[in-house]
């Protein structure tokens, strides 16, 4: 590892915390309409309050923080910004095929906490893991001003080459992590020995139009969810400083924006929002509010829209080997292997989940690592 990545152990301030338990004890709560059931309007407003007593009387934020600090961190300068990541070494088997290490990039309500229950299992397999925090996210500096995924891709290149000193790796990305994984097996093929995606949305800027009845009937769905689910996406992406405001030092307001999406865009029946799971939900909401990276990580949206990250220049194709994993409970509607094969030509795995959505490593962590690791150990 290159000397400018510093060793990092997570130490809120305990004024920090207090602030927080403050603000959430002097809520006054607002009404809500007398039908206010199934989310049908958004964040329940039963459920919040539920949550939020738990958070207030039982919830254990040293607690959580101890264990997130049993993972070795890092920091590290990259092109003038400073990098939080994880880096674990294998401790599993090295005989056999070779394993590469592999970089897994997390998207938006996400973080490196999405990994907790992936980790152990790659690392018995062999696998080294580089789990970096997105440029505005958790304990990663922001930019001075919003950043694109391709320019994220070449920061993250940089890591792995430069700072931990790999010559080849694999990448897995999902939600934004799928386009800056896309990008950097795109742009750095020689180095980027697998792709593997667990949400599809990139494809190259001279793709036809949808071609045959299923990829009309997927252009069809992909309408309805834009105009049905993607508002928040819009806003983030074209005045986000509105919502940043709106949102900073605001810990239930931080709250209600994303378990919305945690509740929609998950499986049901992985129980994400089930009380025995209020913990887990809780630190993936601190982990924005103690390091005030709401507003930052909103960022990104406008970054990505601005550089057009999520279309690759016509002509271009992703050549390097890739593997598509499509969870039945996306809220994305997956499109066809046709219309993917325009834009990746070199698909050597496509597997079809009985369950799961667009939180993979959180719902169904084992059907995800034996993807993950079945891929990678074949390419």
């Amino acid at each position: 590892m290159s000397a400018n990545a510093c060793p990092f152990r997570i130490d809120i301030p305990a004024a920090r915390l207090e602030r927080i338990t403050s603000q959430l004890a002097d809520m006054r709560w607002p009404s809500a309409p007398a039908d206010d059931t199934g989310w049908r309007y958004g964040t329940e407003l039963v459920f919040l309050q539920s949550l939020v007593a738990h958070w207030c009387k039982q919830y254990d934020w040293r607690a959580a923080e101890a264990t997130l600090n049993r993972t070795p961190q890092f920091i590290a300068r990259i092109d003038g910004l400073d990098i939080h990541f994880l880096h674990l070494r294998a401790g599993g088997p090295t005989d056999g095929p070779v394993r590469p290490p592999l970089l897994l990039t997390h998207g938006w309500p996400g973080s490196f906490h999405e990994y907790h229950r992936v980790m152990q299992p790659l690392l018995e397999r062999g696998f080294d893991l580089v789990m970096p925090s997105l440029p505005g996210f958790a304990f990663s500096a922001a930019p001075p001003r919003p950043m694109g995924l391709r320019a994220v891709a070449t920061l993250w290149h940089k890591l792995m080459t430069g700072v931990l000193g790999y010559a080849r790796y694999g990448v897995q990305g999902g939600d934004m992590g799928s386009a800056v994984a896309t990008w950097l097996a795109h742009d750095h093929p020689q180095q980027v020995v697998g792709l593997h995606l667990n949400l599809f949305t990139m494809a190259a800027a001279d793709q036809a139009a949808p071609q045959g009845a299923d990829e009309q009937a997927w252009a069809q769905q992909m309408q309805q969810v834009q105009q049905r689910e993607m508002a928040y996406a819009a806003l983030h992406a074209t005045r986000p400083q509105t919502v940043a405001l709106a949102l900073a030092d605001n810990p239930i307001g931080t709250a209600a924006w994303m378990v919305e999406k945690f509740q929609r865009w998950s499986d049901p029946d992985a129980g994400l929002l089930q009380p025995e799971q209020h913990d887990e939900l809780i630190t993936a909401i601190m982990l924005y509010l103690v390091t005030d990276a709401m507003p930052t990580a909103l960022w990104m949206y406008r970054g990505a829209a601005e550089e057009g990250s999520g279309q690759l220049p016509a002509g271009a194709r992703v050549q390097v080997p890739t593997a598509i994993a499509r969870f039945p409970k996306e809220f994305l509607p997956h499109p066809p292997r046709s219309r993917v094969e325009r834009s990746f030509v070199n698909i050597q795995r496509w597997t079809e989940f009985e369950a799961g959505g667009h939180f993979p490593t959180l719902e169904v962590p084992q059907a995800w690592v034996d993807d993950v690791a079945g891929f990678f150990l074949g390419v």
